[in-house]
């Protein structure tokens, strides 16, 4: 019998999980839909609207998994991280 704790992992090799992973799944989804992926990205972060993401390569249901206002605090953080902290670096 082996005393080891396991981590479980919910979706091994599934789909996307964190922030990150969600926006770049969708984004790549978008673009091979021929979408503009910002401005459907936007259209769904404003106003909450699944129509804004397509079903193509399960999009719609990988973006729902994470709360909206989670996906905009990593944008935010990632965004003002690499611009705001990058320039006070320089």
């Amino acid at each position: 019998m082996n005393d080891e704790t396991r981590k479980f992992d919910a979706a091994p090799g599934g789909d996307p999980q964190s922030p990150h992973e969600v926006l770049v799944a969708v984004y790549r989804a978008l673009e091979e839909k021929g979408y503009d992926p910002i401005r459907q990205l936007v259209g769904y972060l404003i106003s909450g609207e699944p129509a804004y993401i397509p079903r193509h390569n399960n999009a719609r249901t990988i973006i729902r998994k994470v709360p909206r206002d989670d996906l905009i605090e990593h944008l935010l953080t990632y965004y003002l991280e690499r611009e705001v902290l990058g320039e006070a670096r320089r």
